[in-house]
């Protein structure tokens, strides 16, 4: 047999050859290109495979994240520190900051942020005139995103039109956008969080220290266990806990479900996710506020 017909990749090579073809499509076509970083495994995932595609050269884009302001404070240190580590540049825009810019205009009651980030996120992206943001979203993730495509057409208003998609046939992707508007890229389209996982393995990435099992306050609120924190106080007659757990998803502090967990490796965690019954964002309360929580959110410019 010869050599060209015995070179053979395995799923992890092919799900990363296929990803950096995506970002070096990325950096071949679009102008001002943004990777969204938010120190979580995806995006952890996404900056290895920036540097596999573009070093020994800089990485060709500023990192761009969106701080709520709930976040998990290790979170935020581990994203500080990972760009600091590959001399990318940071780009943070909080929503804070666009509630008091009169951008984003919170609901009276509403404690959730969530919905904040999408005015946030836009408006970063107007600013810094980005003509791309590659982020972090899998397929296997949640209904709403197993329908987007690798290139993600937003319009001038940055809302996405799940029945109006740019085929991609033969691996090829139409970049084009007029002034205004703006794509979002997905080089782990294809990766399930088995995958991710896997990874971080293979390539020794580090994650933040969230993802392993440790001990946290914990209040029951809607069938699932939140951390308690500041803005998360238990309320009245709710059952608190000292659990031994960890995060399989993150989002807001407030949003985000602990799963208890004595995982304590990557070896751990994959051996949990290989006997998982719920979904990876089973735990989180912001894809449960109705059935189609997230299309309505990338509809309006969500990640």
């Amino acid at each position: 047999m010869s050599a060209v017909t015995s070179y053979q990749l395995d799923h992890l090579d092919y799900l990363e050859t296929e990803a950096i073809h995506v970002m070096r499509e990325v950096a071949a076509e679009f102008e001002r290109p943004a990777l969204l970083f938010s120190g979580g495994k995806d995006s952890i995932c996404l900056l290895r495979l920036a540097e596999k595609a573009f070093r020994p050269s800089d990485i060709p884009m500023p990192f761009l994240n969106v701080d709520t302001g709930h976040h998990f404070p290790e979170l935020n240190v581990f994203r500080d520190k990972r760009a600091a580590e590959l001399g990318g540049k940071l780009i943070i825009r909080k929503v804070e900051d666009a509630i008091a810019a009169g951008i984003a205009h919170p609901s009276p009651g509403e404690v959730s942020r969530n919905r904040l980030q999408i005015p946030t996120l836009l408006a970063a992206l107007e600013e810094f005139q980005f003509d791309c943001a590659i982020g972090g979203a899998r397929r296997d993730e949640e209904k709403a995103r197993a329908k987007e495509r690798f290139f993600s057409f937003r319009d001038a208003f940055g809302q996405w039109d799940p029945k109006n998609q740019r085929p991609e046939i033969w691996n090829l992707y139409n970049a084009r956008v007029n002034p205004g508007e703006n794509m979002r890229v997905f080089p782990l389209s294809n990766w399930t969080e088995m995958d991710v996982w896997e990874y971080i393995k293979r390539e020794q990435l580090e994650v933040p220290t969230i993802y392993f099992s440790h001990r946290r306050q914990s209040v029951r609120r809607g069938g699932q266990w939140l951390p308690v924190s500041e803005i998360l106080p238990p309320k009245d007659k709710e059952e608190v806990r000292e659990l031994t757990v960890r995060v399989r998803t993150i989002g807001d502090i407030i949003s985000t479900g602990l799963v208890e967990s004595p995982a304590n490796t990557v070896d751990d965690i994959i051996a949990e996710i290989a006997a998982a019954r719920v979904t990876e964002r089973g735990s989180r309360a912001d894809d449960k506020s109705s059935e189609a929580a997230m299309e309505d959110r990338k509809k309006q410019g969500y990640f």
